[in-house]
């Protein structure tokens, strides 16, 4: 569910080439003079997909590869930051289709603050809000602003990588805490043929395909698409969408490769409920006892949701015969969402208890009409040089981004309705004036560098730094104009060790470009803060895995505090902590994905004096999960698939003072399934035990309760 207060965001992740190993693993032997020579065993590295790919498929749970963490293809282990990486056959096992639940294992993330929500991915990676400024396609970053964003849908995504801390040195302006980057499946050149269709126990089903081949020699294709429909979980919520992603790869020679990507998504609905419910009466009783989670309080003769959106671009790359990579990955983006509805906002007279017995809510209605025109290209030149014993892979860049939004915002008069006994169909007011009626444009110039270095046969020196340039322009209300150059950097040092251990530090700044008024009538300043992070990284010899763990500090400075009518730019956020994440294939039957968060959020500086040292509303300072999977090879069994696991939320806050807390709360998922030569079934269980409990509260007017138990019957052939 959308609000005025939360913003939706388009995620974009860099595509960009991988490698496969080829082994010519027969010994050959040649005779000379009658001696034997046998020749050692040559690793290949190529471009193309395959497990070792840092786009392609994940083989079970552990990814050897990524872009995101350097824009380069480069086994994680090498990045001097914690990185995550969820693949699709993870997605599947865990049930997950949405991204927000896909990512509810992955250390340093928490997913659905607010409950489910069937039009946005509310992502917070290490205390900080990266559902705006830290989602990613391909590689290239989703700006939003308001409720002009896009909607990526999971049945589209090979794979979800999370870079954990600032990406401003690579990426330009971004969520301090970290940014999700979302890799499209594309063509492999191998035959795909897939048919997916499943619905789950609140009457919501779906159909999806997944299509691909060789059209020629040089050509290959993929299609993928989604319909799905049906009720969801609160009364008269309900939700029709479809889905559809063509892509095409043209390869003349092995030195050229253009991949054309686009996009198709339209989603129409009535808004879930179970959000936007008070403290009293969710978390604690009020009077009356508890509002139930299931209701939902909007009209819905009048709610209405309607997003069109479209995109299309493409990822070109040609290496030269001295090994010199040229890249250009580029996009369009076009999403119109229209969006109608009626929310609750405390008790009457907006009160955040009943009062004198009246136990009805007040309502806001409200109404925006927001269309966004994006344009991303980013162009990079890649080679790699030697200079004594120190190797250099070297990155240059030039990244533009345009973002556009027209946006008409506006409430209007609303009856109230009983938290108890609601009753719908009461004639609603007419419609104010918007208090929003604008036209926004964004542009931004950054220029690049990056330097890997390997030496001293295992250490690895990474550096970063990028300056970017960002002017923002606006007409209508409000109007205003912007500008701000900033730099950005990362330092990162490790040794790789024969055994598999990695240990590296890193420190990096960032900003983040900010929309906002202060109360003297001038414009804020970007966010700027840094990171400093420790940690090491395993991949045992012994089974297929990694494991890492670190220890951060992140602080973010310039953070727009005060109320509305005297905004200041004077606040500090503090996130210090620790995670430990381990992805294992451990044999063939067995998978496991294991994660520990724990860190201190607080507030450093404030414009109010009394909060300082609190913890922010709505994060969890401690979460844990742990999901396994066992699959029986042979026997009577074979194919059966046992899967069950654990997630643990802890207590937060719902308000900046920290006087009202939130409980934490375990939750228990199973997946049963069974797979057989082409076909296969599964049910997903999540919330086994139907725990009634509060995802998050954003103040104690604004409390979003979890999800009750969800199963989910799917099946699928391929062919």
């Amino acid at each position: 569910m959308t609000t005025p207060r939360r913003k939706l965001i388009l995620r974009v992740l860099l595509g960009s080439t991988a490698t496969l190993p080829v082994f010519l693993s027969s010994p050959l032997y040649a005779q000379e003079n009658g001696t034997p020579i046998q020749l050692q065993q040559i690793t290949v590295e190529s471009g193309e997909g395959g497990g070792a790919s840092a786009t392609g498929p994940v083989r079970g749970f552990v990814a050897e590869r990524t872009t995101t963490g350097s824009k380069t293809d480069t086994p994680i282990e090498q990045i001097p930051q914690a990185v995550s990486v969820v693949g699709r056959e993870e997605m599947d096992d865990l049930g997950a289709q949405k991204v927000d639940e896909a990512l509810r294992y992955t250390a340093g993330v928490f997913a659905q603050p607010f409950g489910p929500d069937t039009d946005t991915n509310w992502l917070y990676i290490r205390g900080f809000d990266a559902t705006q400024s830290g989602t990613y396609l391909d590689g290239l970053q989703n700006f939003s602003y308001g409720f002009g964003g896009f909607l990526i849908d999971s049945f589209g995504l090979e794979r979800i990588e999370v870079l954990k801390g600032p990406a401003a040195a690579l990426y330009g302006g971004a969520n301090p805490g970290g940014m999700v980057n979302y890799i499209s499946k594309r063509p492999t050149g191998e035959r795909l043929r897939y048919v997916e269709a499943g619905v789950n126990s609140f009457g919501n089903g779906y159909l999806g395909f997944d299509i691909g081949d060789k059209a020629s020699d040089v050509v290959d294709y993929r299609v993928n698409g989604i319909i799905s429909g049906g009720d969801g979980y609160t009364d008269f919520s309900e939700d029709f969408r479809g889905v559809i992603s063509p892509s095409i790869t043209w390869k003349p020679d092995e030195a050229t490769k253009f991949t054309v990507l686009a996009n198709y998504t339209h989603l129409d609905e009535t808004h879930n409920g179970g959000a936007f419910l008070p403290y009293f009466g969710t978390v604690v009783d009020a009077p009356f006892g508890k509002i139930s989670r299931k209701a939902n309080f909007t009209e819905p003769d009048i709610d209405s949701y309607d997003r069109e959106q479209a995109s299309i671009g493409y990822e070109l790359e040609h290496t030269f015969e001295n090994d010199w990579t040229v890249r250009q990955n580029l996009r369009y983006g076009f999403s119109h969402v229209r969006e109608h509805s009626l929310y609750p906002f405390g008790y009457v007279p907006f009160s955040p208890q009943p009062v004198d017995g009246n136990y009805d809510l007040s309502r806001i209605n409200f109404r925006h009409d927001t269309t966004v025109n994006t344009f991303l290209v980013d162009n990079q030149l890649q080679g790699k040089v030697t200079t004594g014993a120190i190797e250099h892979t070297l990155l240059f860049g030039v990244e533009y981004k345009y973002f556009n939004i027209d946006q008409m915002q506006q409430t209007g008069g609303a009856s109230p309705i009983s938290a108890v006994d609601p009753v719908y169909g009461e004639p609603q007011g007419p419609m104010f004036d918007p208090y929003i009626d604008q036209n926004l444009k964004r542009n931004q110039v950054g220029i690049y560098a990056q330097d890997q270095l390997r030496f001293g046969d295992g250490w690895i020196v990474t550096l970063n730094g990028r300056y970017d340039y960002v002017s923002d322009k606006s007409e209508g209300l409000p109007a205003y104009r912007d500008h701000e150059g900033r730099a950005s950097g990362r330092f990162g040092v490790g040794y790789e060790f024969e055994n598999g251990l990695t240990p590296y530090a890193s420190v990096a700044t960032f900003f983040n470009p900010v929309i906002e008024a202060l109360g003297d009538g001038s414009q804020a300043r970007p966010e700027t803060g840094q990171q400093y992070e420790v940690g090491v990284k395993y991949r045992p010899e012994a089974f297929d895995g990694l494991i890492t763990a670190s220890f951060f500090d992140l602080t973010k400075q310039n953070v727009v505090t005060g109320p509305s009518t005297a905004r200041e730019q004077i606040g500090e956020v503090n996130s210090r902590g620790f995670e430990i994440e381990a992805q294992a294939n451990i044999t063939d039957a067995w998978r496991v994905t294991a994660a520990f968060t724990t860190y201190k959020l607080e507030v450093t500086e404030d414009a109010d004096a009394a909060i300082i040292g609190n913890q922010p509303y709505l994060v969890p300072e401690t979460q844990a999960s742990l999901f396994a999977q066992y699959t029986f090879l042979d026997g009577a069994l074979e194919g059966l698939q046992l899967g069950a696991g654990v997630r643990y939320v802890g207590s937060s806050y719902a308000d900046a003072e920290n006087q009202y807390k939130i409980p934490d709360v375990a939750l228990v998922d199973l997946k049963l399934g069974y797979e057989k030569d082409n076909w296969g079934v599964d049910l997903n269980v999540t919330n086994l035990f139907d725990k009634d409990y509060v995802a998050g509260c954003q103040t104690i007017f604004s409390c979003g309760y979890g999800e009750g138990r969800k199963a989910l019957l799917k099946a699928h052939v391929k062919w």
